[in-house]
């Protein structure tokens, strides 16, 4: 099993960036693909982004295409650079992680806690 811990959330203006990591424990980390979805207030957490096991693969949702980039370490590390940043973005951002395929997006079932990104216009 694996445990995930967000950060690097907080309070950036729009056109800014912002640089999520999350930290995974446990063990055999390189079996799990991982990915970033996020919720916004009274609306159901969506799919972001995710990545290969070996980082070499990634997916990404049609908003985010082209302004966001997932990657991750041989180690224990996955990143999700935001860059143009808009208020739409706004969410409480979670790290997940999946023992199926990067891409396929309903079967990520372990979680971090979430970290709040507020883009303010």
């Amino acid at each position: 099993q694996v445990q995930l811990v967000e950060s690097g959330g907080g309070l950036v203006q729009a056109g800014g960036s912002l640089t999520l990591s999350c930290a995974a424990s446990g063990r055999s980390f390189s079996n799990y693909a991982m990915g970033w979805f996020r919720q916004a207030p009274g609306k159901e957490r969506e799919f972001v982004a995710t990545v290969s096991r070996g980082g070499s693969n990634t997916y990404y949702a049609d908003s985010v295409k082209g302004r966001f980039t997932i990657s991750r370490t041989n180690a224990i590390t996955v990143y999700l650079q935001m860059n143009s940043l808009k208020p739409e973005d706004t969410a409480v951002y979670y790290c997940s992680a999946s023992t199926g395929s990067y891409r396929s997006v309903r079967e990520y079932g372990y979680w971090g806690q979430g970290t709040q990104v507020t883009v303010s216009s």
